[in-house]
Order: C-alpha cells, then structure tokens, then sequence
C-alpha cells in the first residue's frame, strides 16, 4: 500500500523491527520487495522520484522478445496493491544509518510532492497551469505543464508538481479547479526514523553523459541522440506517440547511424563494456526499418557481443539488407552544413578503408552508470559500481549498480537477494 505521507511510518509499522528496506523504485527494488513481502516480510519500499518503476518504464521494448515492458510492470504494481506487508514511500531518500545486521536505525528524508492520494489524475489542473518545462520522463524530447502526469502508467497514479518552476500560491490556479483537495502547497519536507532487519539497495543506473566526448557532438547538433532518448521516441506513450523523427526538422529520418561504445570501453571515460548497449542498438534498428521502409541503417561497433540465445537475434539483423554492421569506431562527426546532415568519420577495421557515412539522425550507444548513494556504508569497485564484498552484513545490493545487467538478469539477481535480505531479516 501507498503510505498517506501525513502519517509517520513507524506509526503504521510498529517501529518495522525485523523487516526489510529497499532503496530504489525500479525494476530490481520492486522484485526484492515482492519477493520478500509474499513470504510474510513487512517491506518499506522507498523512491527517490514520484512514482516507481525505473528505467524499465521508459522502455519501449524488452530485449529479445521485443514485448512492451508494461504488461511485467503492471502485473507487479497489482501485487504491490494486493499485499498489505509492502509500504511505499515515493520522493523519499535515505540520509543516516546506523546499528548493524538484524537492528539497523535509518533516517529518512520525504520531500514535499504537494499532490496527496486524493488525486484521481482527471486533469483539470493541467488544463489551467501557465508554465512550461522539459518533460524529463521523455529526456527532453517534449514539454509538460508544471503540475502533470509522469507518463500514463505511472504508479502512484496522480499528478505530480515540479517544484523548481511551479509559481504556487502565486499562481494558485490549480488549486482553484481540483475539486478533491488533493493538492496543498503548504508541505514541508519531514524526516522520519525507522528500523530495519536488513537493507538493500537497489538503486539502478543513469545513462552516461555522451556530452563529455566532444568529438561526438552530442548537444551540438539536434540530431545526435542517445540510445534512451530513442527508446522514449519509439514507445507508443514517447513524445511522438512513437513516430521516430529528427528532432531538428519534425522528418522521418532516412539514413541512420549508430556509434556503439559511445564512452564506454575507454579509459577517458568508461572503462568497461556495459553488456546491454550492442542488443539494444539491434533491437532499436529492427524500430527504424519496420516503421519506415525507406530507412537505412549502419551500426558502427568495435565488438558485438551478444551471447548464447542472442546469437539467434543477430542472425535476423545480418539478414536484414538495410542494416549494415560495420567494424570500426566513430571518431569524429561534422556537420554537411548544405543538408544539416551528419558525417560520421571511422574506418572499417576489416576492410582498413576510412569511411564517412552521411546521417540525418545518428544514435549514441551510451553506457550505464551505476546510480551510487553517498552514505558511508556503500563502497565501490574500480569502475564504481557497488561492491558486495565490501558491504557490511545486512546490506545488500541488488540490480545495475553492482554491475551493468538486463531486465532478466536484473529479475534473477534481485530474486536472489531478497532471500539474502530474509535471512539478515529474521
């Protein structure tokens, strides 16, 4: 169940004693919560953003079945609702723990959200709200009003206020049309005290700033994007309701590169292969050719790697006759200033030919960064990811921060966890 943010959290859980808290409202914090809760563990759930789900959420298609990621996700939001034993307290960050394996103390922070559980997401409010800001759900690619919806499926279903340009009560304009007095500007931020048997963090990934890489141009020329923000572009509930166009011009692009290991495999920037980028580059070639029957793609990589049943979906891309999988890695691209086209420069490792291939719309396969939390209790390997074997007893970390995964990776790992967090717990 949803916490009424009013109430204190010890005030309905009796202090929590030997149950379980997970930090992180993606896809690796929700299965560690389920998974613990449905054997009789009271969970405390919490989010750092408005509502759950992750960067799955954001996704059009999982990989290799090319199924829509909703059909998983709304299948666990429902046992989240069906299971009294799951707390969930969404905007919320996780400031001190102390204690130990069995008896940890955590504080936690709860920023305001302004829009309480009264909310029935009719819209009014929106309706009537005057400001504008980048819709970040979509990366930026759109815009939403202040006060807004974070994409239909969101869980919590209500609306949520940005803060950072929202007038309140200078405006007060929703405030005047909600006819349930779900929204109220005078919350303040609270700290509540919990314990807790066991603790994991789950707390996923973010994307790696391609803009680091100046040889890329990406926030240069509008039509250099990430491999997200074509993920966003493609999904039916995306800026475009899943129409793929440049985002210079509003066009159907025609010529698509994509530039694999965009950071990644680079001691300047990522060390590491982050496993998931090669698929996902294929899976988002297979978007632009059955949408488009004029479209061509090349993927510029320096190794695929794709591994045992995958290897099935690669053969589908090699006899595809409109994309070409070229050996090499970008280096430089340019502007065709008469077009507003891209020139992207590599050379063709196997050929040992220099090519330079002309885009309207080039994709960046960026890498995941471990999303880490600050707390002294979390220490990290080389490459910054989480490192298990250095977490105290009764920590533990689940998911893409300990190591770059896919959703099903992600499932069986979290799975495994939360029978470690049980037996911390017990």
């Amino acid at each position: 169940m949803v916490i009424n943010r009013r109430n204190s959290i010890t005030d309905k859980s009796e202090g929590l004693g030997k149950g379980i808290l997970v930090i992180g409202g993606g896809i690796s914090g929700i299965t560690t919560a389920l998974e613990a809760a449905e054997v009789g563990y009271r969970v405390v759930l919490i989010e750092q953003g408005p509502y759950l789900g992750g960067k799955v959420s954001m996704m059009n298609q999982y990989f290799p079945k090319l199924c829509p990621p909703w059909c998983g996700l709304e299948i666990n939001f429902r046992r989240i609702r069906q299971n009294p034993r799951i707390q969930i307290l969404t905007s919320t960050t996780v400031t001190k723990i102390s204690g130990s394996e069995g008896n940890f103390n955590v504080t936690l922070e709860m920023k305001p959200e302004y829009v309480n559980h009264q909310c029935t997401a009719c819209g009014d409010c929106v309706e009537v709200c005057p400001v504008e800001r980048e819709n970040d759900f979509n990366l930026g690619l759109d815009k939403s009003r202040a006060i807004f919806l974070p994409h239909e499926m969101a869980f919590p279903h209500k609306y949520v206020i940005d803060e950072n340009v929202c007038l309140k009560d200078e405006c007060g304009k929703c405030l005047e049309v909600c006819k349930y007095d779900a929204i109220n500007f005078e919350q303040s931020p609270e700290v509540i005290e919990l314990k807790s048997g066991s603790i994991v963090f789950a707390t996923g990934w973010e994307l790696f700033d391609v803009s680091q890489i100046q040889e890329l141009k990406f926030g240069v020329f509008p039509d250099i994007i990430t491999n997200l923000m074509m993920e966003r572009m493609a999904s039916p509930n995306g800026p475009n309701k899943g129409k793929i166009v440049r985002p210079s011009n509003g066009e159907a692009p025609k010529n698509i590169v994509f530039v694999q290991c965009a950071g990644s495999r680079d001691e300047s920037y990522l060390p590491y292969c982050s496993g998931v980028c090669c698929s996902v580059s294929l899976k988002q070639a297979l978007y632009l050719t059955e949408k488009d029957p004029e479209a061509n793609v090349k993927i510029f990589y320096i190794d695929l790697r794709l591994m045992g049943r995958h290897e099935d979906f690669l053969n589908r891309i090699m006899d595809n006759p409109r994309i070409e999988l070229i050996k090499g890695k970008v280096g430089k691209i340019m502007e065709e200033k008469e077009t507003g086209n891209m020139i992207c420069e590599a050379e063709d490792i196997l050929s040992g030919i220099k090519i330079s291939a002309v885009a309207d719309l080039v994709i960046l396969a960026a890498g995941m960064v471990p999303n880490i939390s600050p707390l002294e209790q979390i220490s990290t390997d080389e490459s910054g990811f989480v490192s298990s074997e250095k977490l105290e007893p009764g920590i533990y970390a689940a998911g893409c921060n300990k190591n770059p995964q896919e959703v099903s990776a992600s499932l069986k790992d979290a799975t495994g966890i939360a029978l470690k967090a049980i037996q911390s717990a017990k």
